[in-house]
Parts: structure tokens; sequence; C-alpha cells
């Protein structure tokens, strides 16, 4: 099923910060710590397997390394378009219309939690390849993975920061679904028998977006 893994992903986000809300009193800073090191040896390991997969070849029996220029740049470029087009305050300003149309307009560190926690479960290799083989093949096992990493790191950064960081599911949903045929699909699959709050229309950051209450009274909001 193409988009499953976004689905996955989006609801491993979503209980982590229930986790994260409902435990915070019972994980300890030490513990906290110990559950951040480990999830980013994991993200570590997993990006510099990918990484020398691409870049390492067998030739004659020699180890050869290949395109090592091609990640600098994309780096670099990346990194540059990043603050051009000014991306933390996109989320920033998203993250202030949610928090009053959340209720927590009195909470301090909600968008500092969203964002927090949306550049951290957005931005990263998993995130793109994952979506891009989840959307074309259907094949969600990267998206899974990464899946149990999110759950863990929005369940710690949440006990830190606040509920806020739960709504960084919003942003990750966007981002891999992807396409406005994938914005009318979901929206129909998860408005059959459910409540329609905001039917699809346009915002000042999004061309398509919708919000929505499936039939098992999840709340989503889906956007491009």
């Amino acid at each position: 099923m193409i988009g499953l893994g976004t689905i996955i992903n989006t609801i491993a986000i979503v209980f982590g910060g229930i986790a994260g809300h409902l435990s915070g009193r019972l994980l300890k800073e030490r513990h906290q710590e110990t559950l951040s090191m480990a999830c980013g040896v994991s993200v570590l390991f997993i990006g510099i397997a990918g990484a020398m997969e691409g870049m390492l070849s067998i030739e004659n029996g020699t180890l050869n390394s290949d395109q090592a220029m091609l990640v600098v740049i994309s780096i670099a470029l990346g990194a540059f378009i990043g603050e051009i087009i000014n991306i933390e305050g996109w989320f920033e300003r998203f993250g202030e219309w949610l928090k009053g149309k959340t209720g927590n307009s009195k909470d301090e560190n909600f968008v500092n939690g969203f964002v927090t926690a949306s550049l951290t479960v957005c931005i990263g290799a998993m995130a793109i390849v994952g979506a891009i083989q989840d959307g074309i093949l259907g094949d969600y096992t990267i998206l899974a993975t990464k899946a149990v990493l999110d759950l863990i790191i929005i369940m710690v950064m949440t006990c830190s920061l606040g509920k806020g960081c739960v709504f960084s599911a919003l942003p990750v949903f966007a981002f891999e679904m992807g396409t406005e045929e994938a914005v009318y699909h979901a929206f129909q699959v998860l408005s059959d028998g459910g409540v329609v709050i905001d039917p699809i229309h346009e915002l000042p950051w999004s061309k398509c977006c919708a919000t929505v209450i499936d039939r098992y009274g999840v709340c989503w909001w889906i956007s491009i």
C-alpha cells in the first residue's frame, strides 16, 4: 500500500508524544539522555551505511571510493538553500498558528517544542529516501525504521519541551506524503466514516490542505 510508511511514521510520532506527555515525570534526565544518545548512534549508523553503499565499490579486489564531492556539495547547497528560504521561519509561523488553533496560547514552550521536533524528524536522508521508496515502490521499510526512532525521539523531547512536539506529526505527514493527489487520496480515506473539520482548501503556506477526524476519533491535518 502506497503511503503506508508515512501513516506508520505519523502515528508513531503521535504515540511518542502522548507517551512523553504521560511519562514526563517518570523519565529522569539521565534516562532521556541515554535514549537520545541511543537514537543518535542509530541514525548515524544507518546514515553512514547508506552513504557508504553508494560511495564504495569493489573493482578487481580493490575498494574504491566515489562521489565524495557530491556529498559535500549536496550538504552545503542544501544548507544554503534552507537559509535563503528561511525554513525555520516558516515552521515558527505555522507553529504560532497551531498554538492558537489548538488552544495552547498560554503554553510558552509550544512553538519552540514544535519547531525543534519538526526540524528533527523532517530533516534527514531517511525521511527523503523513505518517502520516495514508499511513494513510488510502496516499500515502507525505511519509514517503518524511522518511525521507531521518531517515537523514542519525540517521547524524550516531549518530556523536556512540552506537548508542542507531538504536533511535529503534521509536517512529517505533509512532507512524506508529497503530492496533491496523495492529499486528496488521504482525505478520502480518512474522511470515510469520519468528520470533516476543514475541507480541502488553500492557505498562505499550503496550496492544498484539510483537517479531518477519522472514524476512530483521531484528528488529522493533511497538506502539501
